[in-house]
């Protein structure tokens, strides 16, 4: 695989990794916009609509059909948060020109009709068309508001609220559903327009194409995109916790307690030389089937339904996730912290740090395996510069972490909020 990054002008890149691995090929267009409540619900809802249909294909139906006619092409809006960034993109997986029946280019026009839907689209009295605005409001609505009903994320959820208030990594990614659901045309249509003007760039394309050819699609099919703009891409990282430590509480109608902890990395992040070693440092306390965590808090103590941590490589969070009884809070908290500690003071078997390398290690190589998990790899990686690289780059860096660099990362994970999730009395 050979990798390739292009500056097309100031704030537009095109990255292309080409591959003969797959059968497919995937073409990716991601605005990213800095994460804020007064856009973010805009920044959601602008890709249901423009998937409604375009000019030429103004409604799903036909937009569907030109899809089928590039061998069942598919082609659709995804929306994601990076740090304290918005990233709204386009995804078109298509069958690599190898495989077409009859040796037809297949690249160009899926970006065509991906151009077609992102910068044409289907308009009433000069703005959105009404009808499509007013029913994609009400689905991104009953989206935000269904966030609940997974009671495991809505804790993770409710503890990064808590934790980050204050800061743009606490707005929610789709913004607000009173918001959604009171959008008019004529304002998504100013939002949409900003979004195209002030918006980072980035494509991505991952298959057997040449760079060259590539660039050329992405030149015709989004002309108007390759113009210059000031974009740049930020995320406030706090090292420490601002205080000493807080606990929230909600009481829903729930059966089983969450219990989610929120650590600060010591500002320990994708940009940080020390990011392999935090990778496996998380792996072995609770990031993986052989984890601390889920070896000792779950399974010898039975504390908990279950007990996991994650990462976030770009703001410089991990966060502890677990199901509890009521009457286990005290306890599961002490222990979770108290596996912690035995990682901090290195108390890990050599087995046990090569299982947590190996784990790490095979989870990067799987994504290897996905052009899906590769683009948003690729995506994270441009917009904030990893140390260690990518790809086999990553994977040797990780292989290389030494059971010393594990405890000095371990070192600087501080608790910062606690949030538990108890039921209503009676």
């Amino acid at each position: 695989m050979q990798q390739h990054w292009k500056r097309l002008a100031d704030g537009v890149e095109l990255s292309a990794a080409q591959t003969d691995k797959f059968k497919t090929g995937l073409l990716a267009v991601t605005l990213t916009i800095p994460l804020s409540g007064e856009t973010a619900t805009a920044g959601a809802l602008i890709p249901e609509v423009l998937g409604r249909g375009s000019r030429n294909h103004p409604n799903m139906e036909q937009l569907s059909a030109a899809s089928d006619a590039l061998y069942g092409a598919s082609l659709g809006p995804v929306v994601r948060q990076r740090g304290e960034s918005q990233c709204i993109s386009f995804l078109s997986s298509f069958i690599d020109d190898r495989y077409a029946l009859d040796g037809s280019a297949v690249l160009e026009p899926a970006a065509s009709l991906m151009g077609e839907v992102l910068l044409d689209p289907a308009l009433q009295d000069g703005v959105f068309r009404r009808d499509y605005v007013e029913s994609e409001g009400v689905n991104l609505a009953d989206r935000i508001e269904a966030r609940v009903n997974d009671k495991r994320g809505w804790a993770v959820f409710r503890l990064v609220q808590e934790m980050c208030a204050g800061e743009a990594y606490a707005v929610d990614k789709l913004g607000s559903a009173q918001l959604a659901r009171s959008m008019t045309a004529e304002r998504l249509w100013a939002d949409y327009h900003a979004l195209l003007s002030q918006a980072r760039v980035n494509f991505y394309y991952g298959g057997a194409a040449r760079p060259e050819r590539v660039e050329d699609a992405v030149r015709r099919a989004f002309a108007p995109l390759l113009t210059g703009r000031d974009a740049p891409v930020l995320c406030q990282v706090e090292p420490e916790p601002r205080g000493p430590v807080r606990t929230v509480t909600d009481a829903m109608d729930v059966t089983q307690g969450k219990l989610a902890m929120g650590f600060r990395t010591g500002g320990v992040t994708i940009a940080s030389d020390d990011y392999p070693a935090l990778l496996v440092c998380n792996a072995l306390y609770g990031g993986s089937a052989n984890s601390k965590l889920f070896v000792n808090v779950r399974e010898k103590l039975s504390l908990c339904y279950y007990a996991s941590s994650m990462l976030d490589k770009v703001k410089g969070l991990m966060v502890v996730s677990s199901g509890v009884e009521f009457s286990q809070f005290d306890r599961a908290q002490a222990a979770i912290l108290a596996q912690l500690e035995e990682v901090k003071r290195g108390g890990f078997t050599k087995d046990e740090l090569t299982a947590a390398i190996r784990a790490v290690a095979g989870s990067l190589r799987g994504r290897q395996d996905s052009q899906g998990q590769m683009e948003d790899d690729r995506l994270t990686n441009v917009l904030f510069h990893s140390a260690a690289g990518e790809g086999e780059e990553l994977i040797r860096a990780v292989e290389s972490v030494t059971a010393d660099q594990v405890t000095k990362a371990a070192r600087g994970l501080k608790l910062d909020t606690v949030y538990r999730l108890t039921g209503k009395e009676g």
